[in-house]
């Protein structure tokens, strides 16, 4: 039998989660497929990067965590395509995943992945999951 916690302790993992990575910590927006692990450097040309909000993510709530306040950068870095996001605190990677459009199933939703250089790029979702249910 696998393991199983309750929703308490599911929701105090993820809410473990923003206080590790800091009150501003920056969303990196990236080409290509994310790295094998958040050690590993960074790849992808960086498309987009902006500082989250001092809250950035909601309190826990049945086992999920979802984004709260504008998660917005006002002029993308550079053109291309977004394939996966880092969320770091200096240079720490903390959590990476994948990039899609809204509905499309990614760990983080742009209204569009193909970015133009000097575009306004919004976060339409992003809600993390603790497993062991």
């Amino acid at each position: 039998m696998a393991v199983q916690l309750s929703v308490a302790v599911r929701n105090a993992r993820l809410d473990s989660i923003e206080s590790t990575t800091g009150t501003a910590p920056t969303l990196e927006i990236r080409t290509g497929a994310h790295p094998t692990n958040c050690a590993a450097g960074d790849s992808g040309t960086l498309l987009a990067s902006m500082t989250l909000p001092s809250n950035w993510m909601n309190d826990a709530s049945g086992g999920t965590k979802t984004l709260t306040g504008t998660w917005q950068d006002l002029n993308a870095d550079a053109g291309g395509t977004a394939g996966h996001f880092r969320i770091k605190q200096g240079a720490t990677c903390h959590l990476q995943g994948s990039v899609t459009a809204t509905g499309g199933g990614g760990d983080l939703e742009l209204s569009s992945v193909s970015i133009s250089a000097l575009q306004s790029v919004t976060v339409t979702g992003f809600t993390l999951t603790d497993g062991n249910a």
